[in-house]
């Protein structure tokens, strides 16, 4: 005779992550094993993660920590869960800060300021949640299927350099776009930046 035993799987998460970049594996970790075994499919785990990242970046970068007047030691909040339609909903609250999250629009050479702009090419929706003690909350709702055609649509280089060519990334297959004969995409990009272990 066989056991089986049945695991329940959360369909909702929150965690705190350190307010610096030493959080932010531990949680694109988590995240990405707690959706796997909820049954969510793989091109929505990978937004998500990629999203979970640039919103606890952006946290880190532009917000205090919970509870904190300065930035420095402490945390911030990161939560996710799967609603009974599949739509999975990603936040990360912070202590807020001098600014207000909003794309911004980057020079080509320019070393960030592009993370909004992939969560809103990624994302249903998304928007900007405050609470009356200073928090502030950024939620993201993704779901299958709803990536926004066209958002990377040129990467240039300095003239006489070998990076001027134009890169046709449809949202469909944003994972892979042809660069100078190298595969490159967000994923690449982004891997390259944080050293974890997915």
């Amino acid at each position: 005779m066989a056991l089986v035993v049945a695991q329940e799987v959360p369909t909702s998460s929150s965690m705190a992550v350190p307010h610096g970049p030493a959080g932010v594996g531990e949680a694109r970790h988590r995240m990405r094993e707690q959706l796997r075994r909820s049954g969510v499919s793989e091109s929505v785990v990978d937004d998500a993660v990629l999203i979970l990242s640039e919103l606890l970046s952006n946290a880190c970068r532009h917000g205090r920590p919970l509870g904190q007047a300065e930035i420095g030691n402490g945390d911030i909040r990161a939560a996710w869960r799967v609603d009974k339609a599949g739509g999975l909903t990603v936040e990360v609250t912070d202590g807020g800060g001098p600014t207000r999250p909003v794309p911004a629009t980057p020079s080509v050479t320019a070393r960030g300021g592009r993370g909004l702009n992939i969560i809103s090419a990624l994302a249903q929706d998304w928007g900007v949640r405050d609470s009356a003690s200073g928090e502030v909350t950024v939620w993201v709702l993704v779901t299958e299927g709803h990536r926004h055609d066209g958002f990377a649509t040129r990467v240039t280089g300095p003239a006489g350099s070998s990076v001027g060519s134009t890169v046709s990334n449809q949202m469909s297959s944003p994972r892979s776009s042809p660069v100078n004969g190298h595969e490159f995409g967000f994923a690449d990009a982004y891997e390259s930046t944080y050293d974890d272990t997915d």
